[in-house]
């Protein structure tokens, strides 16, 4: 057999180079088409995300998987902790989100603010000085970052912190179209969950003091009940009255009459912890959800608001000032009294009555502090 030519090995090994290159591109060509799908199947996941909590925890869930990501940290831009305190009041547990934060001002997640120019991706290697805030809990060895803004319009609403333990995965010179894609799409789903949540709180507060309506009081009574049986907590329960309303709005007209349950539902909330729920039931009466209090702690928390209250007159937007107190009634859920039940239908119907029998024990010694003169606190024997 004849050797080869010099020519016909160049031309044999330029072939098995192109060869190598065709398996490495079609390789390549698979694994971005499989990453795509991925997040295309990301995008319909956080699209269909049903509340707040459910989006954050597929972005924090999910994302670092198909992104093949060592960490994925969410700042949003919360100016009055609007967000937080709507969340919170909705029932989300921050400390399910260790990698959620706030801040209060957009300059603090460090993207070039000029009014001209639009906010890029930060694209980089990981400084602990530079991204302690973007990433508060690195994990150990994270060597490059990416902060992508989330943008509404010409808004920034918040930044989405990628890290990776490889130094090549984020650097300047890297294009963004990608993650800037991924950016718009999360600031799009996160405003309107945020959306949906704040019409949702707003369905369920009063909106004259801003305080929870009957509609979620009843609701929560249910969920804490059932939630103190499986924890094995107790819950007070308090029913408050305004004394004499009626003569305060005779006195000082409708106008006077809002402000004075402005200002007493100021009072009541200041003596309160954030676990502890506070609802308007109608006119001047508002009832008070103490979570893991038994009677003898709830009844000094209510002490506490009667005193708060009488203690100076309430200004009125008039410039009067008018003398106001309130008459408590204390009830406690002691855990022998959650009832045993097998049928899960059987159960909720049980709570239901649990919650009935609880308000009616404070209003029983509300009515008995209205009739012991009033300005008192009685608890429920």
């Amino acid at each position: 057999m004849h050797e080869p030519s010099a020519s016909t090995r160049e031309l044999m090994a330029e072939n098995e180079t192109l060869r190598a290159r065709m398996a490495y591109l079609l390789e390549q060509a698979e694994r971005n088409h499989e990453i795509m799908c991925r997040h295309q199947a990301f995008d319909l996941q956080i699209v269909g995300a049903g509340s707040f909590p459910d989006l954050i925890s597929t972005i924090f869930r999910t994302l670092p998987v198909i992104s093949e990501l060592d960490i994925v940290t969410l700042s949003l831009v919360d100016p009055d902790a609007d967000i937080y305190t709507v969340m919170h009041r909705l029932g989300v547990d921050f400390e399910g989100f260790p990698h959620l934060m706030f801040c209060e001002h957009a300059v603090e997640l460090g993207f070039d603010m000029s009014p001209e120019r639009r906010p890029r991706p930060l694209l980089g290697p990981y400084a602990p000085s530079q991204h302690c805030a973007a990433f508060p809990h690195p994990p150990a060895g994270l060597q490059s970052v990416a902060l992508v803004p989330l943008l509404r319009n010409t808004r920034l609403i918040g930044s989405l912190n990628l890290g990776s333990a490889d130094p090549t995965r984020f650097t300047p010179q890297l294009g963004t179209d990608f993650v800037e894609h991924m950016g718009s799409i999360i600031a799009i789903c996160l405003e309107n969950v945020i959306s949906n949540e704040m019409l949702k709180y707003i369905g369920l507060t009063d909106s004259l003091t801003g305080v929870y309506n009957r509609r979620y009081m009843d609701r929560r009574l249910l969920e804490e009940i059932a939630r103190a049986r499986r924890q094995g907590y107790r819950l007070s329960c308090m029913y408050i009255d305004i004394d004499h309303f009626k003569q305060v709005n005779d006195t000082v007209g409708h106008q006077g009459g809002d402000d004075v349950l402005r200002e007493v539902c100021a009072r009541i909330k200041a003596e309160l912890r954030m676990s502890d729920a506070l609802g308007r039931f109608g006119g001047e009466e508002f009832v008070v959800l103490l979570i893991d209090a038994d009677l003898e702690s709830a009844s000094a928390v209510a002490q506490r608001i009667r005193a708060s209250v009488a203690a100076q007159p309430v200004d009125l937007g008039s410039g009067e000032r008018v003398d106001v107190t309130v008459s408590i009634g204390v009830a406690a859920l002691a855990i022998s009294q959650f009832p045993a039940q097998s049928i899960e239908s059987a159960r909720e119907i049980a709570i239901e009555t649990v919650a009935q029998d609880l308000v009616a024990s404070a209003d029983a010694a509300l009515y008995q502090a209205k009739a012991g003169g009033r300005n008192k606190v009685v608890t429920f024997a």
